[in-house]
């Protein structure tokens, strides 16, 4: 996009936002890239490098867990280094000055806590949790029970921790799935930032905010299916634009959500 038309689509959605009323959002690895973590998919993707099938489904890593870990350790190292964005710190500005009712997020860094969110819906777990898929148990990560200490091990079982993240294979958290749900039917608006929404369950949200009346403001690097039915879409980078939306929402606004 023309650094014309990306302004007048930066108007557009000001105009929209608003006058929202219950707005919320949905993200997905494209507003952390900036953060240094990659995306699963494309040239730099870790799918280039690892076989889906075999490090990323719950069979794969039940049959061998010590592997699969090759995998996720590179990871958390990545994971651990990342610090917000100025995307993800937009979204908790709005948050905190009442015009955002929360954030779905596909992604699995805690970012957005991090950045200061406080409703986040993780619809596909989260990385800063360890689990025990034999007796249940929860761990917070600490020193020690990560690598470069060893392949963390629960206390009681000794078997291998799984990240408490969705692996393909597994179910979507009951909870987070019909928080999201919720969160999504009741919008009016739904901003919808770094995600291709091409994977479901979580591709049917911004759809919902559509079927009961709301409208979609996208936000991605390049048009998707979804741009066909959104009302702005932005094909700019999300810590360009949605600072300088966020600001103008907030300087024209008085909070709404949560009354």
């Amino acid at each position: 996009m023309t650094p014309r038309r990306i302004d007048a689509a930066i108007g557009r959605a000001v105009e929209i936002l608003t006058a929202a009323q219950r707005p919320a959002a949905l993200t997905g690895a494209g507003i952390s890239v900036s953060s240094g973590i990659p995306a699963f998919r494309g040239a730099q993707g870790l799918w280039e490098r690892y076989d889906p099938e075999e490090y990323a489904h719950i069979d794969g890593f039940r049959a061998a867990p010590e592997k699969v870990w090759k995998m996720l350790g590179e990871m958390y190292t990545v994971i651990d280094g990342a610090v917000p964005t100025a995307a993800h710190l937009a979204l908790a500005d709005m948050e905190a000055a009442g015009r955002l009712g929360g954030v779905i997020t596909a992604n699995v860094d805690g970012l957005h806590q991090a950045a200061g969110s406080r409703r986040v819906i993780e619809f596909h777990g989260s990385f800063r949790t360890l689990v025990c898929l034999e007796c249940g148990r929860h761990y917070n990560p600490v020193a020690g029970v990560l690598p470069p200490a060893g392949i963390p091990r629960c206390e009681s079982c000794d078997i291998v921790l799984k990240p408490d993240v969705v692996l393909f294979g597994e179910t979507i958290p009951v909870r987070a799935q019909e928080e999201a749900l919720a969160l999504a039917a009741a919008a009016d608006v739904m901003l919808v930032i770094g995600t291709s929404a091409v994977v479901y369950p979580v591709s049917d949200l911004p759809l919902i905010t559509a079927r009961h009346g709301g409208r979609i403001i996208e936000i991605n690097l390049e048009a998707t299916d979804l741009s066909r039915v959104a009302a702005v879409s932005l094909c700019a980078p999300a810590d360009e634009v949605l600072p300088e939306i966020a600001r103008r929402v907030m300087d024209r606004s008085n909070p709404l959500c949560g009354r």
